[in-house]
């Protein structure tokens, strides 16, 4: 009998342990230089993914004429102007969907040339060290249950 609340303690905090929010801890996960090239109202790559923690350098480059690029959420704002790039390097701290759009007038099109800026959440990490406390809860379950057997034979 023991055997088995012991067994579905472990298992219902080992599920806990999987489920449980963790911190809001940011892990740096690299730098990630992304050069977009900006022409005939579109941005080139048109979705930009990056981790959560990962510290993002933009590139605009405009092939045809001037162009901007605005980051909504990030306050980040890049005029390039063909010929001459414009840089910006930020901390990607929040997870989500953001709107990249044009913030310079270039042409009858202008209000449709966006992007996507995609974070995902930096999560392997926290999976990684739940595991590990799933794993060493087990093991001290086995242990537990198995030493409690050994005394209850000895004394029978």
């Amino acid at each position: 009998m023991a055997r088995y609340v012991t067994v579905i303690l472990s298992s219902l905090l080992g599920l806990l342990v999987l489920v449980a929010p963790w911190p809001g801890v940011i892990l740096s996960a690299g730098d990630k230089e992304i050069r977009v090239l900006a022409r005939d109202y579109t941005y080139t790559p048109g979705v930009l993914r990056v981790s959560r923690g990962d510290r993002v350098t933009l590139v605009l480059e405009a092939e045809d004429v001037t162009h901007g690029l605005y980051l909504d959420g990030y306050n980040v704002d890049l005029v390039a102007v063909p010929g001459r790039a414009s840089r910006a390097t930020f901390v990607a701290d929040r997870p989500g969907k953001f709107r990249l759009r044009c913030s310079k007038v270039c042409g009858t099109l202008h209000p449709f040339m966006l992007g996507e800026f995609i974070v995902t959440p930096n999560s392997p990490f926290w999976r990684a060290i739940s595991i590990t406390l799933l794993a060493a809860i087990g093991t001290v379950a086995f242990l537990w249950v198995g030493r409690h057997e050994v005394t209850e034979e000895a004394s029978s």
